[in-house]
């Protein structure tokens, strides 16, 4: 009988080796104190022989079982069935609704439901019947395989879940929106209008007024209305149109009207459409500056550094083309992202006024210019032979025609002193020789004196 007290007494004692709180244990003890003192035998029935011991006391609760962990979770996460799993969802979607607003539980039951509806989603997997390329209205739609991205649609203006929904961007103009909307969409591609009318609207904010619009959104024609009832009307300083809320996200861009009349660079609100369509005509050469604005010059001296640097790039582009070493060292291509500064020195993007008004093109024009006197004048034998010598004074080194101190002759291309030039004559002189000599050749013979 010792020996069976004192294993009730061990077992009692080591029970729930992990319950380290010490409210409880003086409860029970004082519990055990109040509570009528039972023998071994009643404590611990004696089991039958081959049946191994196991104590069942209150103080099992303690290791957790209460919490029924070893029971099926809400939205039973083992279900391998699409059926199943539709089960399970209906199950947790029923649970969240009995659970207290806003309680760790309902919480937690939120979770389940998101990654049980992600499993489904994946054994429908239906991505394996979307088509990669879809052409629609002039977009090319590719399907996106990112999952982790999270994008805006740009027709229903909700969240692309990557996870759980297919998406597609076009090619063309950057246009995204999910799988399901892609018959939705009434705009063709912006690229196509850029590729067929690449032209800007050089008015500042032409204003035709909301009734003109028949108080419609300019592009979906939705109703709209000032005050906002049934949507907000939103303007594109671009256009001068309003749209509505799903068409108009108050994204910001630079106005070319502006920039151009005004040399403001200051972003304005726009339409998602005019946006798309500025950041494709970013880098397109269509502005003449001289036609628009030639006033422009006089008051902006970057514009005017730029200009002359232009100048004396095609004044060098005729020695690279002749010259061998500098075609293989392609030097022509320290422009290749400027290409038309290599065709004339008129057209303008609004890239390059972006970047003169921040003095980035100056300074890479004037590097790209020193590279290029450098070959011509220093390092090439070939590009020195074709210099010039001054015909009026026939003193000083050999001229270059990009030379800051030198005159060029619009006709004959032939070079001078810019002193020599205007102190002689405004006149070439090797124009007036090829003039006289002209002359002399197709002069009338005079009468035969002989005869």
């Amino acid at each position: 009988m010792e020996y069976d007290e004192k294993l009730a007494r061990f077992r009692q004692a080591h029970l729930n080796p992990f319950n380290k709180e010490p409210e409880p244990r003086q409860h029970e003890q004082r519990a055990s104190e109040e509570a009528p003192e039972v023998t071994s035998e009643e404590a611990l029935p004696e089991l039958p022989p081959g049946e191994p011991e196991f104590c069942c006391t209150e103080r099992v609760m303690d290791l957790g079982l209460s919490e029924d962990h070893f029971s099926r979770p809400v939205g039973l996460f083992l279900a391998s069935d699409i059926q199943q799993l539709r089960q399970a969802i209906e199950e947790c979607k029923q649970v969240i609704l009995e659970l207290p607003e806003q309680s760790e539980k309902q919480k937690d039951a939120v979770v389940r439901l998101i990654h049980l509806r992600l499993k489904l989603q994946e054994l429908k997997d239906p991505n394996e019947d979307e088509p990669n390329i879809r052409v629609l209205l002039e977009h090319r739609f590719y399907k996106e395989k990112s999952k982790s991205v999270k994008q805006t649609c740009d027709k229903c203006n909700t969240i692309i879940w990557g996870l759980i929904q297919t998406w597609y961007t076009c090619t063309g103009c950057c246009y995204r929106c999910h799988s399901k909307c892609l018959n939705l969409i009434s705009k063709p591609c912006v690229r196509s209008k850029v590729s067929h009318q690449a032209e800007y609207e050089l008015n500042i904010c032409p204003e035709t007024g909301l009734d003109s619009q028949d108080y419609r959104c300019a592009e979906c024609r939705a109703p709209i209305s000032l005050r906002g009832v049934p949507s907000e009307a939103r303007q594109c300083d671009y256009t001068g149109q309003y749209y509505c809320s799903h068409c108009h996200w108050n994204d910001l861009a630079v106005i070319p009207a502006r920039v151009v009349h005004n040399w403001d660079f200051e972003p304005r609100k726009v339409s998602r459409c005019s946006m798309r369509y500025l950041a494709l005509m970013v880098s397109r050469p269509v502005l003449r500056l001289r036609e628009i604005n030639p006033l422009l010059f006089n008051y902006v001296e970057g514009l005017v550094e730029i200009r002359k640097l232009r100048q004396d790039i095609l004044l060098m582009k005729p020695y690279f083309i002749t010259c061998k070493e500098a075609m293989e060292a392609r030097l022509l291509l320290q422009l290749q992202d400027r290409q038309h500064f290599v065709e004339n020195d008129e057209m303008y993007s609004v890239q390059d006024l972006l970047d003169a008004h921040t003095g980035r093109l100056g300074c890479s024009l004037t590097e790209t210019h020193t590279l290029f006197a450098k070959h011509i004048k220093l390092d090439c034998e070939r590009c020195q032979a074709k210099g010039f010598v001054c015909e009026l004074c026939r003193e000083g080194d050999v001229l270059f025609p990009f030379d800051s101190h030198t005159s060029v002759c619009t006709d004959c291309r032939a070079v001078f002193h810019r002193d020599c030039y205007y102190d002689n004559s405004t006149t070439c002189p090797k124009c007036a020789r090829l003039t006289l000599r002209k002359q002399s050749l197709f002069q009338e013979p005079g009468p035969d004196v002989d005869a």
